[in-house]
């Protein structure tokens, strides 16, 4: 299927994420994050928050979570077996902290068909439950054209 130029600008519905303790800490090991805020409550009170906080680059777990629904999307026409990760960008607002009820939004912000592919670019917007924004993540993917050049 050929990628469908018209999602551009797309916005595709919300999820809720709930962040925990456990998936900070996780993560923090996974990425190597050594900071004690990131695994030890205290640590993260003693600097102001009220539990711990998430590694910058954690708002990434919660991105690809809503980014799904592009891959989904029969519509947009992307074969998720033919795609490159090309570019990740973070935009953080405020802390990510354990306990937190988060919601994400996914636009397909630029779809652009280059020689035997395309770049799309998608923009997910992370918000509290107050609407207050935590991070924006700019996710830029190649998508390989097929056997037959189409994209």
């Amino acid at each position: 299927m050929t990628i469908n130029t018209a999602r551009e600008g797309h916005t595709y519905p919300g999820i809720d994420y709930q962040v925990s303790r456990e998936a900070i800490m996780e993560f923090a090991s996974a990425v190597k994050a050594g900071h004690p805020a990131h695994v030890d409550p205290e640590a993260a009170a003693g600097l102001g928050h009220p539990d711990l906080i998430a590694p910058p680059t954690f708002a990434v777990v919660i991105a690809q979570r809503a980014e799904a629904a592009v891959i989904n999307d029969p519509g947009a026409g992307i074969d998720f077996s033919r795609v490159v990760h090309a570019e990740e960008r973070f935009t953080h607002h405020a802390p990510i902290t354990a306990g937190e009820n988060l919601t994400a939004a996914t636009t397909l912000e630029r779809i652009r068909l280059m020689g035997a592919g395309a770049m799309v670019t998608t923009v997910t917007e992370i918000n509290d439950g107050a609407g207050t924004p935590r991070a924006t993540v700019t996710s830029t993917l190649l998508v390989r054209a097929d056997a037959e050049g189409e994209q």
